[in-house]
């Protein structure tokens, strides 16, 4: 029943949502004080998890998607005795602080996923139970269910109208993730008013079609049992998500509660007196916390702690009976790779034949999969385009409908790209696996939200793709993305070394439909530097650069100029982000003093500036045809680089030739 002391914490909670709100004169004082039922039930009665080891493998994930009101979720971690002081709450949305403006993992402790925009932390939520999900197939034994834990999610109108959350929704419920609850703070408010301005459908149907368990409490103000016992009727529901809707009325307390005007403004400095005075606290203490409150939740504090010595006794005694599981769930949640595992990469000759570098990717994946068994993904309805599916691949799949299994590591995402990605940022974030998915690099625009949010909060994930003509432009802006355009079988063996060994960034590998030639002097290892010169020659007259599919045509422009007696050598750039990494030295060596540097690509020449003195590119948008046509068209012929480079070296004969390396900052 709903005793005294959940009636003071909740109250805590709300008058606290307004403070904090209220110093950094910024934020969404609304929400947190709407959902401060719901979110004092999940803490106090259900959620498992030890603020003294915030990433212990089996704790309880929460996500607060509608992440405009982490004041929420920042003041509940204070509660429970994570890392974050009533200081850091006061520093709410200041510069460098642990409690920024949403959640963001990498800054905050006790934040399992970054979840800026709206939609985004309910397909990372379906990422982290699709994590549990498999690895509670493939590791639990009998007598030791070492993966139990539930992912808890706290959404809102805004997440459940985004994109990105239908999608994500769409595959929980084919791939029946009982593991997965969702709390849908009902508050029928958003930034323009009312919500029957704009959102008036009936989600609860739309959940029930989606193939999810849903439910409904008419009072989240107060009905603590109804909100207690549908989450643990939830927990019962083994084969479907769970979506639970809770009306609230947000700003509770507030004169304006139920409107807008608490939704994005701080509570003015009047309301908030009468708010405390409503729940009964001195209007004129600020930040306050009842000792009562602490020591309450020191109380869960201590039933984590517990549950985690429970369970690493239980991981020692299931690794004495299992060696080789034991071991292997230790290697993978300390985020080391197998030993010697880069060894099986392929590696290719010139006598090796033209091969499309989608298809050098498959070579990858069938050459690693079994030997990475933390490697999961799979394509947006793409498998067949994208060739994102090993030999031996199992499709993860719910055992009950006999099309794979939960302890399968190919994920048909269908049709739903941004969901592909967000998902895949969660599935990063519970840890013990990495996480892949397949498209065109046309369509990584639909999920550029999710990309950009792996890049800000260190998630690592691959993504080979196609290509059009600005995307890479646009991931190459991006700041702590790997962004990879391999030229032949080596490069694309460099950059899944590449991506798999980065931990913290994402990568994306832009793959190529035609086959392509296995170059003289190209390597894997030096795919790692970024860019590395492939042909040298003494006393050079020009450098053609570029990557990918258009490095062969600069091969065989660089011979042709070279047989006039026009001395060229030629550089490959699979990944500027790693050659920018390199020292001043290495990149001088490579584009030198005094030589013109000419690049190579079939996008848009945007960046190019930065290291050629001219370029090769598009400045349309491109055409449907056989792609030497195309090429033909639009001037990627060998041709046209050797009358390029001829022009350049005219032009610069009469002009001095810096390396554009050389730089004053």
């Amino acid at each position: 029943m709903t005793s005294q002391i959940d009636k003071l914490s909740i109250n805590t909670i709300r008058t606290l949502a307004a403070d904090v709100v209220r110093k950094a004169n910024s934020g969404h004082p609304g929400a947190p004080m709407g959902c401060a039922p719901m979110a004092h039930v999940l803490f106090s009665r259900f959620i498992t998890t030890n603020p003294a080891n915030p990433i212990w493998p089996n704790r309880d994930r929460f996500v607060l998607s509608n992440g405009h009101g982490c004041a929420l979720h920042y003041i509940l971690l204070h509660l429970m005795g994570y890392d974050l002081t009533m200081d850091d709450l006061k520093a709410f949305r200041q510069t460098d602080s642990k409690t920024p403006g949403h959640p963001e993992s990498h800054l905050t402790p006790g934040i399992e996923v970054t979840t800026g925009p709206l939609g985004q932390g309910f397909a990372n939520s379906v990422g982290l139970a699709i994590a549990q999900t498999h690895l509670s197939a493939v590791f639990n034994k009998p007598g030791f269910d070492l993966f139990t834990n539930h992912t808890y999610v706290i959404t809102g109108d805004g997440c459940l109208q985004e994109g990105v959350a239908s999608e994500a929704a769409s595959l929980a419920g084919h791939l029946q993730l009982g593991n997965l609850i969702v709390l849908y703070d009902d508050n029928h408010v958003s930034i323009d008013g009312d919500t029957e301005i704009s959102f008036t459908e009936d989600v609860l149907k739309r959940f029930e079609a989606y193939g999810w368990h849903t439910q409904f409490i008419a009072d989240g103000d107060n009905d603590l049992e109804g909100i207690t016992k549908s989450i643990e009727e939830a927990k019962k529901i083994k084969n479907k998500p769970s979506l639970i809707k809770i009306r609230t009325t947000i700003g509770i307390g507030s004169k304006f509660q139920g409107t807008e005007k608490v939704h994005g403004s701080p509570l003015s400095h009047d309301d908030i007196v009468e708010v405390k005075k409503l729940y009964g606290f001195d209007p004129d203490k600020y930040f306050y916390v009842p000792e009562e409150v602490y020591e309450k939740y020191k109380e869960f504090n201590q039933k984590g702690a517990h549950a985690e010595r429970q369970w690493n006794e239980l991981l020692e005694n299931y690794t004495q009976q299992y060696p080789h599981e034991g071991a292997e769930i230790k290697r993978r949640f300390s985020k080391k790779l197998p030993e010697n595992w880069a060894d099986h990469l392929p590696r290719y000759t010139p006598a090796d034949p033209a091969l499309a570098t989608r298809k050098l990717s498959e070579n990858v994946l069938n050459k690693i999969a079994d030997i990475l068994p933390e490697l999961i993904g799979g394509s947006a309805d793409l498998t067949g385009s994208n060739l994102t599916r090993w030999k031996t691949a199992v499709d993860f799949q719910p055992d009950s409908i006999n099309l794979g299994k939960c302890s399968g590591r190919y994920i048909r995402y269908g049709v739903r790209e941004h969901g592909m990605a967000g998902i895949m940022n969660g599935i990063s974030a519970y840890g013990g696996l990495i996480p892949f998915g397949g498209s065109f690099l046309n369509f990584i625009s639909y999920a550029l939200g999710s990309v950009r949010l792996s890049a800000l909060s260190s998630q690592r994930e691959d993504g080979p793709t196609h290509q059009p003509i600005e995307t890479l432009a646009g991931l190459r802006a991006l700041p702590n993305i790997l962004v990879f355009r391999p030229a032949d079988g080596n490069e694309v063996s460099g950059a899944y070394l590449a991506a798999i060994e980065n931990l913290h960034r994402p990568s994306v590998l832009a793959l190529s439909r035609q086959n392509l030639p296995q170059l003289e002097g190209s390597s894997v290892e030096k795919t790692l530097l970024g860019g590395y010169v492939l042909q040298e020659v003494e006393g050079a007259q020009i450098t053609l650069t570029g990557t990918g599919s258009e490095i062969s045509i600069a091969v065989e422009a660089a011979n042709r100029l070279n047989q006039e007696g026009i001395k060229t050598r030629v550089v490959s750039l699979p990944s500027l982000e790693l050659f920018e990494e390199q020292d001043i030295e290495y990149k001088r060596s490579v584009f030198p003093d005094g030589v013109p540097v000419l690049s190579i690509e079939a996008l848009a020449t945007f960046g190019w500036s930065k290291y050629a003195h001219a370029s090769v590119g598009m400045t349309t948008f491109g055409s449907s045809g056989p792609y030497k046509q195309i090429y033909e068209k639009y001037g990627f012929t060998p041709e046209n680089l050797v009358e390029k480079a001829k022009n350049t070296i005219v032009f610069y004969q009469k002009h001095p030739v810096p390396s554009l390396i050389n730089k004053p900052l």
